[in-house]
């Protein structure tokens, strides 16, 4: 049985809001469908998420934005991935870059040639593999080729945005392909006589709003999904033991950087994300192990410039909506789960959830199958999310922190030890279906983890350690001279908005 949907309404703004309303006002341009946004500008939104992924890039430009415009509407900077400070112990650091490591020959990954120098004795870190790593390391920035001649060439990029400013660039795309936008309040949900679907919501002016299709956008509230329809939660906090997280803006002080830094704490960890004109600054943590006085002193004892406004605090319990479609009602964004804002998937979430209900909707029809499709999908997609997450914790090894002890004894999701004993034992990295993060993306945290397979694939021996050795100086050498050729990060900027540098460039 087929349901067809002539009105949509999207309830809540933000980013995950209007993210949605400009993709499905755009998908429906040319049908019947109406899409109409409740919005009220008397609510503040989160808007703390300003580090995002590649795929975010390719969102934007298939509503007709180019980088430049969003680099310049936004105030953001380039990322080339997320730079990890004492996360393994004391003193260790390693990037988490978007992009690959190495040359694959013969069928077989690059780790596993890296892996048989690197015990015969070659120090040469996976690092320097890496051209997108490389060029965060030196603080450089270049757009990628379209058909670069080597795999070494292969990286990808993302940004660090306004959340705020990307809201209204979004909210500015969803009008002008005709969304209607309702500023007020919603006072109640209402139910139809058999109370499993939502038949309209009520406004603070008394205006009474139906529709045939509701997508909950309203952030942790779940105002519909939760509030009215009773979908449940899978609470993960037995795994994800930050459930807390203090932010504030500072001045920019330096030049910015071409990566996102999250330094390890006590009881959690501290991000550090560089805009045009400020710099986004936050301690995620656990309130087990240290109280929000304790997590905001130490924030603010670690941040550069100064502090633009009061820290803004928020609360949160990880895990996902055990239905994030239930009857006539989809949840994107933070209604229908939130892990941490660790990898920056909290938008990515937004962008796939935006992914399949476009996918369902190519005729704007729905059936029960389309329904428990799409449940399935983003139940395992959060649950990869979750998995890529939770290894960041479970291989620490630091010496200083409660929570870090106890999540290295914790026991892990089966999906989780299948895949970390898959590695250890010969290398294997598999990319499962819906799995957001790719083989170089587990390998870089592994590597960063000092986490490395007890044997390599014996087709590497096929190679001599002489001809490797020379193979690999050869690459390292094309990455270093490419580096070296690349702009620095704020030279990039300037050639592409109106960015104003105020520090000496880096020698």
């Amino acid at each position: 049985m087929k349901t067809t949907i002539k009105s949509l309404v999207i309830v809540g703004g933000g980013t995950s809001g209007w993210m949605t309303a400009a993709a499905l006002s755009h998908h429906f341009a040319q049908s019947k469908v109406s899409v109409k946004v409740i919005d009220s500008t008397e609510i503040g939104t989160i808007g703390v998420g300003e580090a995002t992924i590649p795929t975010l890039r390719r969102f934007y430009q298939t509503l007709g934005l180019t980088d430049q415009d969003v680099l310049t509407a936004c105030q953001a900077t380039c990322k080339l991935g997320i730079e990890f400070k004492d996360w393994y112990q004391a003193g260790s650091s390693f990037i988490h870059p978007f992009g690959l490591f190495g040359q694959a020959a013969n069928g077989v990954p690059f780790h596993h040639y890296w892996l048989k120098l690197k015990q015969n004795g070659d120090p040469s870190p996976l690092s320097d593999y890496s051209y997108g790593v490389r060029l965060a390391q030196k603080n450089k920035f270049t757009l990628p080729v379209n058909n670069p001649n080597s795999p070494l060439a292969i990286f990808d990029w993302a940004l660090h945005f306004d959340a705020s400013l990307f809201a209204e660039l979004m909210k500015k795309v969803a009008i002008k392909h005709g969304c209607e936008h309702i500023d007020n309040t919603i006072t109640s949900v209402n139910l139809d006589a058999q109370q499993e679907a939502i038949d309209s919501v009520t406004l603070k002016n008394g205006q009474c709003v139906t529709a045939d299709l509701f997508i909950d956008c309203s952030g942790f509230k779940a105002l519909l999904i939760e509030g009215a329809l009773k979908a449940g939660y899978q609470n993960w906090s037995q795994w994800l033991k930050c459930d807390r997280a203090v932010a504030v803006q500072t001045t920019r002080v330096d030049e910015p950087l071409s990566r996102t830094v999250v330094q390890a704490r006590e009881a959690g960890w501290q991000w550090t994300i560089p805009l045009q004109n400020r710099s986004g600054n936050g301690h995620v943590y656990s309130s087990q192990y240290m109280s929000q006085d304790e997590a905001t002193a130490l924030l603010l004892e670690h941040v550069k410039g100064e502090v633009l406004q009061p820290p803004r605090h928020f609360s949160f319990t990880p895990g996902r909506r055990t239905q994030a479609w239930k009857s006539n009602c989809i949840a994107v964004g933070l209604a229908a789960g939130f892990l941490e804002p660790l990898e920056s998937t909290s938008i990515a979430l937004v962008e796939t959830a935006i992914d399949k209900i476009i996918q369902t909707f190519s005729s704007p029809e729905y059936t029960k199958q389309d329904v428990e499709r799409f449940n399935h999908v983003t139940a395992t997609e959060y649950e990869r999310v979750r998995d890529f997450l939770i290894v960041h914790y479970a291989l620490n090894q630091r010496e200083q922190g409660q929570m870090w002890q106890d999540c290295r004894e914790m026991t892990l999701p089966r999906s989780l030890s299948d895949k970390l004993h898959q590695y250890q034992t010969n290398g294997a990295l598999t990319r499962l279906p819906w799995e957001m993060f790719g083989p170089d993306s587990w390998l870089a945290i592994f590597d960063g983890f000092a986490c490395y397979p007890q044997s390599y694939d014996p087709l590497v021996d096929k190679l001599s350690v002489d001809y490797l050795a020379e193979s690999f100086k050869l690459m390292r050498d094309g990455i270093s001279d490419a580096v070296a050729h690349a702009p620095t990060h704020s030279e990039f900027l300037r050639q592409m908005t109106h960015f104003q540098s105020h520090q000496p460039e880096p020698a």
